[in-house]
């Protein structure tokens, strides 16, 4: 490839990932790849019980230990706030409990941090918190979520009446009409069980305070660097412009990296108190009770429906384990996403489901990828393939009879969202053909499957993207959330794009160059995209929700688009042609028709740079620009995901022997990287199906706090999956570009939960809880077999 001339287009192409060579030979920017001059180390003290009066902490024997400079409890959080909320859930009249840095009076949950040693070595503080004695009086402690609303159950918070924090409801059409023409109707308690966000780095953080400039850098895994200098602004009071804040580069997230944690906001204070830089790296035990979890839902819903197996109504409840508190961004998956995501692909037109979130003696919850969508697209999927058993149809036609139709867009959901394009059913179709599901049901049907349990579990997916648009912003109570990128172009030609986004392992550094080489058409080699530092970067509000492309790479095209009408301006000038004359070709710009007069991109960056000629009226030097870009509405991305089962009659063990996902990302900017989001989402969420699950005892102490007994599959325990496309670019963003981070993860849960109750439906089983481990399912067999 030449440095002069721009190829066939890079969006769309199966560009390899610039970022993996450095990954791949041990060269990339992680925390622990990071240590400050005169760095101490910080291990904390989480509580032992999960409800309990803190009755002292003596810190005495630590103090006195060889290495320990300082233990700090909240006593001496002094001029430091309660960690704000970003995401304000409906209030219920009583104000929310704050978010302590450090837990005074009362601890509630194990995890809970209620101090932190600070010593010379790893060694020492860990010691040093070994050493500090805290004195409980144990409360009663509540974990379900049910058990949590039921009558009599312990209270979390003083000033609650229960353990409600709010409430909210998803109405629209006539749903008791609905209802009372039904002549079915189909009620189900669906569980979307708790699961730890397991990443390959856990959480941590260094902090370092200049006394003399009063300046704060920090180095932090996180997904949202502005946002995360925002935060300790908030708490220590600091100005935003005295803090720095660097997240390098980030070994996985999922979402637990995107709020502010209580124990991050006690490092930074702790740096600024003793005026050294602390470190602070999560030890893996401590990750399972100390970084947020995902999902946790139960589910109350009902279906109106006809013969046909058209729905025309939902109503019901679900109930959110919000944990011991509400972390800044906890209350948007539930209200933001599950709620509004109910209607999924289908057209019925009147709901009425009550979204609850509820206090319990856990680790708190928070987005965990997919964040509220894969729990909204679990309900429905169950009650499509439950609607199907109920009338002895087909599950997939169950799906076309009830699907949106293509020519129907944008659609207006009854819970208020505007769809922006899509075609369910050549994705369901693809799908089929894809996994074969003919031949499949064919051999169910002749009984010549050798005695074992085969199964095919189908389901469909709608999910919000590119959020949050400043104009729905208000249903989830979050602010805008729009997304900026800056391009400087040097003399040479070469161009620099920094960006708000902050990548964690999804291939920006590849995907946005492609974007920036086709508006500049320049070459791809020529592009270099930087992030995650507060100091280097626009403001940007991070990565997550399924918004980089959509939001952060308009952004850069943007950015990119007043570059070529800066480019233009110049090389009217410089050709001596009036500009609307002047086209943009390959590697510069021309006369139009007239190729001789061609001026290289170069050549203009370093004359316009060094003002080879003097600048016309309202002309500013250089080519650089920024741009921004709050989208009109979100992006929905949807899909099909497909799957074959067989189960094991003596053993209750679940092999998927074959899986395809069909998905619509709008328009691929790489079908590589697009692949390997789906890749990754689809095996976490066939790890939730079968494997993964967060377990409390009766007293709040956990039984899966370590990966002996928390069940995180390998690559033996993954299949194949095949990947395939259904394409309908979006109008919301000019590229037509969707998500496709968290596709995997939302669809593919209730895909094998399908397959594993239609393999199970001939034994008598009709009814079973996710996960699918081989004891529950040969629990339910043996069961079945005695009632037989």
């Amino acid at each position: 490839m030449t440095t002069t001339e721009h190829p066939q287009p890079y969006v769309g192409q199966a560009v390899r990932r610039r970022e993996d060579p450095r990954f791949l030979t041990g060269r990339g920017r992680f925390l622990e790849d990071r240590t400050l001059q005169g760095q101490l180390y910080a291990h904390f003290v989480r509580s032992t019980v999960a409800h309990a009066r803190l009755l002292g902490i003596d810190t005495s024997t630590a103090l006195a230990m060889s290495g320990v400079v300082a233990v700090i409890t909240a006593d001496d959080l002094h001029d430091v706030h309660p960690i704000p909320l970003i995401r304000q859930p409906p209030s219920l009249g009583v104000p929310l409990p704050e978010l302590p840095v450090l837990s005074s009076g009362t601890v509630r949950w194990v995890g809970d941090p209620v101090a932190v040693v600070v010593a010379e070595s790893p060694a020492a503080a860990a010691d040093g918190a070994e050493a500090v004695d805290v004195s409980y009086e144990t409360l009663p402690a509540v974990c379900l979520v049910e058990d949590a609303v039921a009558d009599g159950a312990p209270v979390l918070h003083e000033g609650f009446d229960d353990n409600c924090c709010f409430r909210t409801a998803y109405t629209g059409g006539d749903t008791a009409a609905a209802f009372d023409a039904a002549p079915y109707r189909l009620r189900r308690r669906l569980v979307n069980h708790r699961v730890a966000p397991f990443v390959m780095e856990p959480r941590g953080m260094i902090a370092a305070y200049d006394q003399h400039e009063q300046v704060m850098d920090v180095w932090i895994t996180t997904q949202r660097p502005h946002h995360t200098r925002w935060f300790i602004g908030q708490v220590l009071g600091m100005p935003e412009h005295l803090i720095r804040v660097d997240a390098g580069d980030v070994g996985g997230a999922f979402g637990a990296k995107e709020p502010m944690y209580p124990d991050e906001a006690a490092i930074a204070y702790a740096a600024k108190h003793l005026g050294r830089p602390v470190k602070w790296v999560e030890e893996r035990t401590e990750s399972f009770l100390a970084t947020t979890h995902g999902r946790d839902h139960v589910a109350d819903l009902e279906v109106a429906f006809d013969d046909d197996g058209v729905i025309t109504a939902m109503r019901g409840r679900v109930l959110g384990n919000m944990g011991a508190y509400l972390y800044p961004n906890s209350s948007g998956t539930i209200i933001g996403r599950t709620g509004p995501l109910l209607p999924q692909s289908y057209a019925f037109d009147s709901i009425d489901v009550e979204i609850v979130g509820v206090f319990t003696n856990t680790t708190p919850t928070g987005p965990y990828r997919g964040a509220g969508r894969p729990e909204a697209t679990y309900y429905t999927e169950r009650l499509i393939d439950e609607v199907a058993a109920e009338l002895g149809l087909d599950p997939a036609e169950v799906r076309r009879r009830n699907y949106v139709p293509a020519d129907a867009f944008p659609w207006h959901t009854p819970t208020g969202l505007d769809y922006d394009s899509g075609d369910y059913a050549a994705a369901l179709r693809t799908a089929l053909d894809e996994i074969g599901y003919n031949d499949v049901r064919a051999l169910q049907r002749s009984g010549n499957d050798d005695g074992r349990l085969i199964g095919v579990g189908v389901a469909s997916y709608v999910e919000i993207g590119g959020v949050t648009p400043s104009a729905v912003a208000a249903m989830e109570g979050s602010p805008g959330l729009w997304e900026s990128a800056s391009v400087r172009v040097h003399p040479s030609g070469k161009v620099a794009i920094s960006m708000g986004t902050c990548g964690h392992g999804q291939g920006h550094e590849t995907t946005f160059a492609q974007v920036a080489a086709d508006a500049l058409q320049i070459p791809y080699d020529d592009i270099s995209i930087i992030y995650g530092n507060t100091e280097t970067s626009p403001f940007g509000f991070g990565t997550f929700g399924s918004r980089s492309a959509a939001v952060g790479g308009t952004a850069v095209l943007l950015a990119c688009r007043k570059v070529v009408a800066k480019a233009k301006r110049w090389a009217a000038e410089l050709l001596e042609a009036d500009e609307k004359d002047v086209e943009q070709v390959s590697g510069g710009y021309q006369v139009r028709g007239v190729p001789a007069t061609r001026i290289g991109f170069a050549a203009i960056a370093t004359k316009a740079l060094m003002l080879m000629k003097p600048l016309a009226e309202g002309e500013e030097p250089g080519l650089d620009a920024t741009g921004y870009f709050d989208p009109p509405n979100y992006t929905f991305s949807s899909g099909t995901h497909a799957c074959v089962v067989e189960v094991d009659r003596l053993t209750g063990h679940v092999d998927v022997t074959d899986f395809v996902a069909v998905d619509d990302c709008g328009t691929v900017i790489n079908p590589l990287v697009a692949d390997g989001q789906v890749h990754g989402g689809v095996a976490q969420g066939i790890a939730q199906a079968l494997f993964e699950r967060v377990v409390y005892d009766a007293d709040g102490q956990p039984l899966t706090s370590s990966l002996m007994d928390y069940a995180v599959p390998t690559a033996r325990q993954t299949p194949v999956i095949r990947t395939a496309r259904a394409t309908s670019p979006t109008p919301v963003n000019p590229m037509g570009v969707k998500g496709i981070g968290e596709s995997g993860a939302i669809g593919s849960t209730p895909a094998i939960a399908n397959a594993v109750l239609d393999a199970l439906r001939p034994a008598g089983v009709r009814d079973l809880d996710m996960p699918f481990t081989p004891e529950r399912v040969w629990g339910a067999l043996r069961a079945a077999d005695a009632t037989a």
